[in-house]
């Protein structure tokens, strides 16, 4: 068996994009598993959730945009810190980006290390990387909840806890049931956990069930417009992230190194997952995090472009 290409090198096919309408004023950029980029009209101004790794692309989210309404792009949230989702940001224009203090304080630490690694692993979705000037900045930083008015748009925006990373921040519309959840819900696309705290994402989307949304746009995947597929994605995601701890615990518990966790706990897993979008890509660093997580390091590490490949070789090897 040939050994798997580095990351997502070797996806370099194009993307079929939608622009998916939930409800009024309330939308979702997605693209086959790609990451996805949300957006919410109000009657003075739209806020875009994630957006895209690089202005370039972000170009093709205004001209979708720019389709149902010539509103001012005032805010951009942030889910969270990671590159492909906000150094797209630039092309917006916007006067407000919000991040919640987790968040915030990852992008210093990490930011510029998350950049060049993410750069390196996911060649297709940094085209146009000459045009990022940099990393994204919030100037909008808060904790806990915040709500922002578009007129007589109010979106609630809130750090339910932590799971994908510690700073993941979601966009509820309470009067039309939508949640833009991020990375903490995915649907059909394996969830990334190289920065994830395992222990603590379960209990992270049971709050996020207690919404009760009637639809969800995941971090990727299809929108979701039923109840029963917002379900649906949030248990997907929680088994996932269970049979892939748990994994990593019982490797732990009988003295494997990280090689021989990677192994067993991919070998149980890829007849349940090994077709969602990404799975190959993720799993050494989903592994890498959880076997981390389950020795006891509360924090995950930083992950350098070196790393990348130093872990991908000793796993794949």
């Amino acid at each position: 068996m040939s050994k798997p290409t580095f990351a997502s090198t070797g996806d370099l096919g194009d993307k079929t994009v939608t622009f998916a309408k939930l409800a009024e004023g309330a939308y979702a950029y997605t693209a086959e598993g790609d990451p996805n980029t949300g957006v919410i009209v109000g009657d003075d101004a739209v806020m875009v959730i994630d957006t895209q790794a690089t202005p370039f692309m972000a170009e093709d989210v205004v001209r979708h945009i720019r389709q149902v309404t010539d509103k001012p792009i005032k805010y951009i949230l942030l889910s969270h810190y990671h590159a492909v989702r906000v150094l797209g940001a630039a092309a917006y224009g916007a006067e407000n980006v919000i991040a919640s203090r987790r968040t915030h304080e990852l992008i210093v630490e990490r930011g510029q290390f998350d950049y060049d690694s993410e750069l390196g692993r996911f060649p297709r979705l940094f085209q146009g990387a000459e045009t990022i000037p940099g990393l994204t900045w919030p100037n909008i930083v808060f904790d806990g909840k915040l709500t922002v008015d578009l007129g007589n748009r109010p979106v609630e925006i809130w750090n339910p806890g932590r799971g994908h990373t510690q700073g993941d921040t979601i966009a509820w519309l309470p009067d039309v049931g939508v949640l833009y959840s991020g990375d903490l819900v995915e649907f059909g696309a394996t969830p990334y956990t190289g920065d994830a705290h395992l222990a603590d994402w379960p209990a992270t989307l049971d709050a996020l069930r207690a919404l009760k949304p009637s639809k969800l746009v995941p971090g990727r995947g299809d929108a979701l417009q039923t109840p029963e597929l917002c379900e649906e994605a949030m248990r997907q995601t929680q088994a996932f992230i269970t049979d892939l701890y748990a994994g990593a615990q019982a490797a732990r518990a009988r003295g494997a190194d990280l090689k021989g966790a990677f192994d067993s706990i991919k070998a149980a897993m890829d007849p349940k997952y090994g077709d969602w979008v990404i799975y190959e890509h993720c799993m050494p660093f989903d592994v890498s995090r959880a076997f981390d997580e389950a020795g006891g390091m509360e924090r995950p590490q930083i992950w350098t472009a070196d790393r990348d490949r130093e872990m991908w070789a000793a796993l794949n090897g």
